[in-house]
């Protein structure tokens, strides 16, 4: 093997190198954009949760009417 032969393979190493760290690049900020959007709705869910549970103490059942009414 020559020497402008190892040149060139070296070459084509590092461009599919760079290739792969573009494409896992693109990958991690999409997955980063996702478990932002996920943990944002898990927020939402959560307040919804509180606010169902502090209206279901808030009527308890003290406060609703009996069956024969």
């Amino acid at each position: 093997m020559t020497t402008e032969d190892r040149l060139v393979d070296i070459e084509l190493k590092i461009a599919a190198q760079e290739d792969l760290v573009d494409t896992l690049n693109t990958m991690v900020y999409q997955q980063q954009k996702k478990i932002d959007e996920l943990e944002t709705l898990c927020a939402v869910l959560a307040r919804q949760l509180r606010e169902v549970r502090e209206t279901m103490t808030e009527r308890g059942p003290a406060n609703e009417r009996p069956p024969h009414y």
